[in-house]
């Protein structure tokens, strides 16, 4: 039997699922055309989501193929140590929603452009905005179309280029129709994601129970973390192999609150979903979010560790392999092909809502960028609404072009999804979230302290990087700040080389800032009133309650 072609019930679940959201999007598109056609409720679809609409498009933008391939391949390789992106970026939401989108809103942003604009001035907005979208579209987009076509030809059997064609138009057709239309399909993406992931997780840990003899999916957890004792730590110590990727504390009190703050809070692809709304629905968007991102780990980390446990005990010797070694990102694909009839076609069906939903919401903040920030105030100052419209909607299939012609030329699935993003976001993540961080809420923090952010921030980042190149960091090895890497190197940790980086920054930026502003300089500040960070008391019980039981997570598989 072949497991890589899909029946025909496969089919017919898979055709549900895309009649489902087809249909949708296009009451939602019919429904909300006669009621607005300006720019920003095409672009934010303003006033009109939800918070249940807010929460679940932050979701289904957020989880991709890069997590049920590369995260699962990470459960694999290194356990649920891994979940602490999904973890810390549930607590990072609550932070976000509290103290990032009050801000935004009393401001009135509606794109990062113009934040920058707005606090420092035209220079900066401009070089982030195109810094912005050339890293949408050469590795954010490609990367998720890549993956996602992927994964979804290592199901199907459909060629690999078929994939990439077909997730893009479908990703189009639903990006064509406005942040409405991809907030809204976005609530089924999510329950499709959900429940397909569900199902895999389901099937996983009643392998690992039938695999040694038993049954239920309780007991095959028990036997996972009996069997894979060492894949159940959540932070990890310096004699681990993974911890290079994973240093310990860092996760904590490091590195990862910059990775999680910078993508949550600085991000135009994942503000945009709340930048539309009231304070109130758009807090509660952001918690039901967090809520979310607390199943996750659930989804695309415990296949990995299941079948992890099965390959240590002698099964999928071959399907684990590729090009004569252990390849961890096949982890989730091999369990995929193993589903019954149906169940295949749902899991199927969640990996591509995940990609497509994915694919969506970064079509859409690149074309908002490009539409709002470079076209309005570059190209054509006296631009109608109409025509930024259609600017925006031309854009998007631009966009999806260029990653369709570029993403095979990266060698992205060499690198593996997740590590890839990581690796070229986290060069600029530190300079550019210490740029916000001061220009929220220190008012004298200058433009030019903002370009040495962005620039100098992204000089430290390469020095750190090749400075094991340069000369021997064994000397760090007894703090944990250093850790040998495959080749016997002793390198700086990915995370806590971003930690270095936004100190630094932070400090450049308040010494510049204070040398200009003795010579006079008068920056604008934002308004901020204090209040505004007080949040209702159904917030207030929701955030404390996630919080408490991401305490007792860590404390548990501490």
């Amino acid at each position: 039997m072949n497991h890589n072609i899909l029946s025909t019930k496969d089919y017919i679940v898979f055709a549900v699922y895309f009649v489902i959201v087809t249909a949708y999007g296009l009451y939602i598109y019919n429904k909300k055309k006669s009621e607005s056609t300006g720019s920003k409720d095409y672009f934010l679809a303003e006033g009109s989501l939800t918070w249940w609409a807010i929460g679940a498009s932050l979701i289904a933008s957020n989880i991709s193929a890069e997590q049920f391939i590369g995260m699962s391949g990470s459960g694999f390789k290194m356990g649920l140590a891994i979940a602490t992106y999904e973890w810390m970026g549930a607590a990072t939401l609550i932070v976000v929603a509290v103290f990032f989108i009050p801000v935004y809103l009393k401001n009135k942003i509606s794109t990062m452009p113009q934040f920058l604009h707005q606090r420092y001035n035209g220079t900066v907005a401009m070089i982030m905005a195109v810094f912005w979208l050339l890293l949408y579209v050469v590795v954010n987009l490609t990367s998720i179309l890549y993956l996602g076509a992927l994964a979804v030809s290592s199901i199907s059997g459909f060629s690999l280029e078929f994939c990439m064609y077909a997730i893009a138009v479908f990703a189009i057709i639903i990006t064509l129709g406005g942040m409405k239309v991809i907030g809204y399909t976005d609530v089924i993406q999510v329950f499709f994601l959900i429940l397909g992931g569900l199902a895999t997780t389901y099937l996983a840990l009643n392998l690992v129970s039938s695999h040694y003899g038993t049954t239920g999916v309780l007991e095959g957890y028990h036997l996972m973390a009996t069997k894979a004792s060492e894949h159940f730590h959540m932070i990890l110590k310096p004699s681990n192999e993974n911890y290079i990727d994973l240093p310990g504390l860092s996760v904590l009190v490091g590195g990862m609150w910059i990775v999680n703050l910078n993508y949550w809070g600085c991000n135009q692809y994942i503000t945009q979903r709340a930048l539309g709304a009231d304070l109130n629905t758009a807090r509660g968007g952001l918690l039901f979010a967090s809520f979310l991102k607390l199943l996750m780990p659930v989804i695309v980390v415990l296949p990995g560790i299941a079948a992890y446990v099965l390959y240590k005990d002698g099964a999928f010797q071959s399907e684990m392999m590729q090009d004569g070694s252990v390849n961890p990102d096949r982890a989730y694909p091999v369990l995929l092909n193993l589903l019954p009839a149906g169940l295949k076609g749902l899991s199927f069906a969640a990996l591509t809502a995940a990609v497509v939903a994915s694919l969506a919401g970064k079509a859409n903040s690149i074309a908002t960028i490009f539409t709002l920030d470079i076209y309005k105030k570059v190209i054509n100052t006296d631009a109608s609404e109409k025509t930024l419209v259609l600017t925006g909607k031309i854009s998007i299939v631009v966009a999806m072009i260029l990653g369709v012609l570029i993403a095979p030329h990266l060698g992205i699935d060499k690198k593996g999804g997740f590590q890839y993003i990581q690796e070229y976001t986290g060069f600029v993540s530190p300079g550019i979230f210490a740029m916000f961080i001061l220009g929220f809420f220190w008012k004298k923090t200058t433009s030019n302290a903002a370009l040495f952010a962005t620039i100098g921030g992204f000089g430290m980042s390469l020095l750190l990087k090749v400075l094991p190149k340069l000369t021997d960091l064994s000397w760090l090895a007894a703090s944990g700040f250093s850790v040998k890497n495959a080749d016997g190197v002793f390198e700086i940790p990915f995370l806590d080389r971003m930690g270095f980086v936004f100190v630094f920054c932070i400090l450049g930026m308040i010494i510049i800032s204070m040398i200009a502003g003795k010579k006079g300089a008068n920056p604008k500040g934002l308004e901020i009133d204090v209040k505004m960070f007080k949040t209702s008391t159904a917030f207030a019980v929701g955030a404390l309650l996630i919080i408490g039981f991401i305490v007792a997570l860590y404390s548990f598989y501490w």
